[in-house]
């Protein structure tokens, strides 16, 4: 889809046709599905009380003429703005064209007479067609009027709705209309002079129209060459997508321009399903509109003309993602003091690995602390060294709760492992720890899922304990991706009484842990806080790793978490599609190819894929009891908020499809 400025000539419709085929040759060699010209870039905007002189509405009709029958041979729908008389007026119109058709005449509906603008003296409002028009245009008999929406034949969710400049600024534009009657994409063919402040003003509003219509939306006002007179311009131009500012042309440009974007329209299809009252709004102001038919060709055409973020959870820029990170505190830190003001004020227990989730946990629980005026003395941070443990973790995990001026405790549990191993009879069991390390250093196959959920549970058990001891709540520190993957130990740490990561995925953790250690550290830091910037450095640069299983023998992480299930990156990206757009396997690939194909291979991103659904479908059971969170971002997998998922539900055809992908 583009948005294209051309350069200008008052009342030169000649002229203004050879700018417009020049950018509508550049929208078709590009492989554009529809291009948008300015509100009457035939003849200008500016050409004031020449719009009733017959020679120019005869010039402009010839200059249609000329377009139309140059897109013969081009691919776009391309909407141009003109004039247009019609029995005893002259309308300010928008025309579609496609391969040498005219498929329609869309009038501007509401004319500003207010300020700078004059627009009833030379126009007829649209709202007067009666619905059903029809008009004869260059010899064609082709429908008129404010109930028109173009459809794509091939593509049944390429709806494209019209409107025209001050159509958009009202309080009740035609695209709410049109939005709730199917489209998908709303064209705005404007000319909007400029003031200062104007530009700001078009984004705001038209970014809420794409958000509120779930809805690509497409702007472009009038280019260079406008009367200046009175008036300046600014030819600006953009494009939006539920919400979202993609791309924006050069404004004041002296020359011809066209921006372009791809529109995501299966995710702007799946936002409006999975957002209900879209539907009820829809069918409350229903409006009956004609659908005109064109063609489109449907599919994911690469390479994309828009970027696909590798890590959607985490702004790209800067300043966005210190905000978001402050909010995130602002949401753990509050719905933690929340809870603990409602349960009578007890203590926070914490088991702490030295890892980033503990660490995130930690922080967060010294803010719910700090706004509740409590000593940081009522965090309870515990590490339990096990099997695994590294000397670096354990430093790590000691120097955090020092630094945050949390209590700190260390109780192994390597014994009680060995005695539950022996309990129950495990290949593994020994007579001390050291011969249970060394029958492990030999025989690697007996550091099976059994050895590694003892230590897990065995610490759930010495958490809860300490809780009841100090009458404190145990918190969790499982984060989103971990949720998702259930990447834990089912009644080990699945379990706690308020799970604060819980809406945090992996990625961002490490983006959140980064900007606490980059910009934050004082706020937290109860001493120097060189020291506990340091720490956080440690921990992000230390691999992701439960610490189950025997170290290596030199002494660092030899159990890998992203060896085992996968980068992160990519179940990130995995999780944000399936429950953020609800994509079908194919179309997580055909993305991930875009976002990642230069560091993964398709065989590489259908492996973890397949893990990823694998997991995702027979985890289930774990996330529909998990303990409560506060909802941090969009995606979300909360089973009394977010995600209802049967346990059983079966992931073949999912994982038939990820097979099948070529």
């Amino acid at each position: 889809m583009s948005a294209a400025v051309p350069a200008c000539v008052v009342a030169d419709a000649p002229k203004n046709a050879q700018g417009t085929i020049e950018l509508f040759e550049r929208s078709h060699a590009q492989g554009d599905a529809l291009v948008v010209f300015p509100e009457l870039g035939l003849t200008s905007y500016t050409a004031r009380d020449l719009f009733h002189n017959s020679h120019l509405l005869a010039e402009a009709e010839t200059a249609l003429s000329a377009l139309v029958k140059r897109s013969n041979t081009l691919h776009p729908v391309a909407l141009v703005g003109l004039p247009v008389r019609v029995g005893l007026g002259v309308y300010n119109v928008a025309v579609a064209i496609a391969h040498g058709e005219i498929l329609a005449v869309i009038p501007k509906a509401y004319l500003p007479t207010y300020r700078e603008f004059e627009e009833k003296r030379w126009f007829r409002s649209g709202l007067e067609v009666a619905p059903g028009s029809m008009i004869e245009l260059l010899g064609q008999t082709v429908p008129f009027g404010m109930d028109i929406l173009l459809a794509a034949s091939e593509v049944p969710d390429l709806v494209i709705g019209i409107e025209i400049c001050e159509d958009g600024w009202v309080q009740v534009p035609p695209s709410m209309l049109q939005t709730s009657a199917g489209a998908t994409i709303v064209a705005n063919l404007s000319a909007s002079n400029f003031t200062i402040g104007k530009a700001e003003l078009r984004r705001l509003l038209f970014r809420s129209a794409s958000d509120r219509g779930k809805c690509g939306y497409i702007y472009v006002a009038a280019g260079p060459g406008e009367s200046s007179t009175d008036l300046a311009f600014d030819a600006d131009a953009f494009i939006c997508e539920n919400g979202n500012l993609l791309v924006e042309s050069q404004r004041f440009a002296r020359t011809g321009q066209l921006i372009t974007q791809d529109l995501d329209l299966a995710s702007l299809v799946h936002e409006r399903i999975t957002t209900t009252s879209f539907g009820d709004c829809a069918h409350q102001h229903h409006r009956t509109y004609r659908k005109v038919a064109f063609h489109a060709e449907s599919g994911i055409r690469t390479p994309l003309r828009r970027q696909v973020a590798k890590h959607p959870f985490v702004p790209s820029d800067a300043r966005t993602l210190g905000a978001r990170c402050w909010e995130i505190f602002e949401i753990q830190t509050n719905a933690l003091a929340t809870r603990m003001q409602t349960i009578g004020q007890p203590k926070l227990v914490l088991g702490i690995s030295g890892g980033l989730d503990s660490t995130q946990a930690a922080l967060a629980a010294a803010g719910a602390l700090d706004l509740l005026g409590r000593p940081r003395t009522d965090l309870h941070c515990v590490t339990m060294p096990g099997l695994g443990t590294t000397a670096g973790t354990r430093s790590s995990a000691a120097k955090l709760a020092v630094q945050l001026g949390a209590t700190f405790a260390e109780i192994p549990i390597r014994e009680a492992s060995r005695l539950v191993l022996s309990m129950i009879q495990h290949p593994a069991m020994s007579a001390t720890v050291e011969d249970l390390l060394a029958k492990l250093a030999a025989s690697p196959e007996l550091g099976d899922v059994t050895l590694e959920n003892v230590q897990a549970r065995l610490r759930t058990l010495v958490l809860m304990s300490v809780a009841n001891q100090v009458g404190g709540i145990v918190l969790g520190t499982g984060d989103l991706s971990e949720k998702a993957l259930g990447w834990s130990t089912y009644a080990g740490d699945h379990i706690a009484m308020y799970d604060v990561n819980a809406g945090i995925p992996k990625t961002l953790i490490q983006s959140v842990v980064r900007w606490v250690a980059n910009e934050r550290v004082r706020t937290w830091s109860v001493g120097d806080p060189t020291h506990l910037r340091e720490t956080l450095f440690a921990i992000l640069e230390t691999p992701i790793s439960p610490e189950l299983l025997p170290s290596s023998p030199d002494g660092t992480i030899a159990q890998l978490t992203e060896s085992t299930i996968g980068p992160y990156e990519l179940h990130d990206f995995f999780l944000y599609e399936v429950v953020r757009h609800g994509s079908r396997p194919r179309r997580i690939l055909d993305v991930a190819h875009v976002a990642f194909g230069d560091r993964y291979d398709l065989a590489t991103l259908k492996r973890w894929l397949t893990v990823f659904v694998r997991r995702f479908f027979t985890q289930q059971f774990k996330r529909s009891c998990t303990a409560d969170a506060p909802k941090i971002g969009q995606v979300a997998l909360s089973p009394r908020g977010d995600w209802r998922m049967p346990s059983d539900a079966s992931a073949k055809s999912w994982l038939l499809e990820i097979e099948h992908y070529a």
